[in-house]
């Protein structure tokens, strides 16, 4: 039973909720460079992977289950079945503008105003469904640069506190999605593997109904 977990920031939470069902994370903990690390003992290994490649390896069963964000679940599209809401890692996908711009509404950008994001998929649904036409503009860094010098007139980003945006002279204006972390399963696990996967979201399900002490 392989489980991909995003390396980064996120690993550490998932390896506390690990351990607090009873899965040896100890391995997690040390520093090493290896990918793959099996849990002694247990049917159990973990696969490290970008956060933004959890969602490839599920779908195509090189993983049973992963843990992603549920941005990249948005901006991604693939085809995983999305088992539960982890609560951790939480942040807002906004639209964001300049706050000498004046614009209070997406609906007051002008017509085809371009915007950066990181999440082009997520940035044209969005504004196709407020039936804005826009030019968006996929950027890989820092979008809140594309205001600045010119490249853009808002953007699409994530954000956890908006220290960053106040920092760059950006105001949100939209949210479009609250983001947490998500467990993700491959469909054919999902039923080959269904009675230890089941277990496993069951006894996650008991963790995180536990009051916070």
């Amino acid at each position: 039973m392989t489980i991909a977990l995003p390396k980064g920031r996120l690993q550490k939470p998932v390896v506390d909720l690990l351990e607090q069902i009873g899965i040896d994370c100890s391995e997690l903990r040390e520093p090493s460079r290896k990918l793959i690390i099996p849990v002694p003992g247990t049917e159990w290994r973990f696969l490290l992977a970008k956060p933004a490649d959890v969602p490839t390896y599920v779908e195509y069963g090189a993983a049973d289950l992963g843990v992603v964000g549920k941005d990249i679940l948005l901006e991604s599209h693939k085809d995983v079945a999305e088992l539960l809401d982890l609560g951790f890692g939480f942040c807002r996908l906004i639209v964001a503008v300049p706050e000498t711009s004046g614009i209070k509404d997406v609906q007051d950008l002008d017509f085809n105003s371009r915007v950066a994001t990181k999440f082009p998929r997520i940035t044209t649904e969005f504004f196709s469904s407020q039936g804005i036409q826009a030019e968006v503009v996929h950027l890989n860094g820092s979008v809140e640069l594309g205001p600045i010098v010119g490249l853009a007139d808002a953007i699409v980003d994530i954000t956890e506190t908006g220290t960053t945006l106040v920092e760059n002279g950006l105001i949100p204006i939209a949210e479009i999605a609250q983001i947490t972390s998500r467990l993700i399963a491959n469909r054919v696990s999902c039923k080959v593997k269904y009675q230890t996967i089941q277990g496993l979201v069951r006894r996650l399900r008991e963790v995180l109904a536990k009051p916070v002490d």
